[in-house]
């Protein structure tokens, strides 16, 4: 039975122990800033970077300060959106984050929705013919695909479907002779959506249909294995043998039963790999040229701009976080035992 007390006691350790993670990873980063090398300042404004430079980037950062108040300048700037200047553009970091990411959660999302239609749907078919040909090759198809080199299966869309069969396009957003309708959201289907302006959103779904199904396919294995295998479990569990006992219809036995059971693994398994997804767009997003946090994650790394390099770091830790989170709470609110628990 849901408690209202122990879910709110199971909601605030959640929520405490997701604020102690962040803070321990802004401690590691800032540690490994000043490991890397014994100028943080050098490190900072770039191996290129004149004396002058160094020295105005000591002054901005606080970096001729004692350690302890560096880091107090470094969790208050980070804690208040302040990133700096990326010294290789020169336009303010949290900005680009902020045109970067909305590209990036159009990708995912997606990506995620083709995870959990080619999931369930899979892993249900599987389930309901257990031992038979079908499930055998379900088996077969789902474990190659998560087998697959993220950038080996990138490669192969592009040169199938880009190069051969002439199908999508092999990059990009949306149509070079588009001009790209008002920034809402930042994400440009819903924009394109919100305003109207039917011609962008034709252009933008045709050009994220490829990026976003080689995302779901390299990842749509673990959610089908998960599935299936809650399926096989609900579909052998005494309520349900006592269901279809009572001549309860078959049909009816597996969606009330059988699916809804499996439903709730799948998705707190699903919240958890939004997460994993925001962090791992960075071979796709440079595969197929889409503008994403991936993409300026690769190109940070190529150009030693650690500025740039340690906010995008912080973005990808709180998608985890945030997503291990959300599926902690989902799955007290499907299954109120875990919250229960929690509570004693």
């Amino acid at each position: 039975m849901f408690s209202v007390r122990a879910f709110s006691i199971f909601l605030l350790k959640r929520v405490l122990a997701t604020l102690l993670v962040l803070v321990g990873v802004m401690v590691i980063i800032f540690l490994i800033s000043h490991v890397l090398s014994h100028d943080p300042a050098r490190l900072w404004a770039g191996p290129r970077a004149k004396p002058s430079t160094v020295q105005a980037v000591e002054i901005r950062y606080h970096l001729n300060q004692p350690l302890e108040e560096q880091f107090i300048y470094f969790i208050t700037s980070y804690l208040s959106g302040h990133f700096g200047i990326d010294p290789v553009t020169g336009r303010s970091i949290a900005a680009e984050i902020g045109y970067y990411l909305p590209n990036t959660l159009e990708l995912v999302f997606a990506a995620l929705a083709m995870i959990l239609v080619f999931g369930v749907g899979l892993g249900y078919l599987g389930a309901m013919n257990f031992g038979k040909r079908i499930d055998t090759v379900i088996r077969v198809f789902y474990l190659t695909s998560w087998a697959t080199p993220t950038f080996l299966g990138a490669i192969l869309a592009v040169l199938l479907f880009s190069t051969y069969l002439h199908v999508f396009p092999s990059g990009g957003m949306y149509s070079p002779t588009l001009v790209p309708p008002p920034r809402i959201t930042g994400i440009f289907v819903l924009d394109s959506l919100l305003g109207g302006r039917l011609q962008d959103l034709s252009s933008g779904l045709y050009h994220l249909a490829l990026p976003a199904f080689t995302l779901a396919f390299l990842n749509f294995g673990l959610i089908t294995r998960i599935a299936r295998s809650s399926m096989l479990d609900a579909r052998w569990a005494t309520h349900v043998k006592g269901a279809l006992a009572k001549g309860v219809p078959e049909n009816t036995v597996r969606r009330r039963h059988v699916l809804r059971n499996a439903l709730i693994d799948v998705d707190t398994v699903g919240a958890v790999m939004f997460g994993w997804l925001i962090s791992g767009t960075v071979v796709v997003e440079q595969i197929f040229a889409w503008p994403g946090i991936g993409q300026f994650a690769y190109s940070a790394v190529a150009s030693d701009n650690y500025p740039a390099l340690v906010p995008i770091v912080m973005v990808f830790t709180l998608g985890v976080v945030v997503a291990n989170f959300v599926a902690d709470v989902l799955y007290s609110i499907l299954d109120p035992r875990i919250a229960l628990g929690g509570a004693r």
